[in-house]
């Protein structure tokens, strides 16, 4: 879970997640859309892999990076119960 709120701290990871949700992209798709060295956005995909937020699949010459929506969905099932214990205590 460290490695997944680590991931999410940043600016620029939260953003290349927003880009994979509307599609597939290469890393050089991805890193067309910031301003910053190719080796920067690796670095960026690379902490998001290790904390299981997308994976990664080569097609020919290109790599293909999608979210891992089973983790996502996860977290989204934490913090919702984080959110209904919080409830539950301030309604005593």
């Amino acid at each position: 879970m460290k490695k997944i709120f680590k991931a999410l701290d940043d600016p620029t990871r939260r953003k290349i997640l927003d880009l994979l949700k509307a599609r597939d992209l290469t890393a050089g798709e991805i890193a067309d859309h910031f301003d910053m060295r190719k080796p920067s956005v690796s670095y960026h995909l690379d902490l998001l892999k290790q904390a299981e937020l997308v994976v990664s699949v080569k097609k020919g010459q290109y790599v293909y990076y999608s979210l891992s929506t089973s983790v996502l969905e996860d977290i989204i099932a934490w913090l919702m119960k984080l959110n209904r214990q919080d409830s539950e205590e301030n309604n005593k």
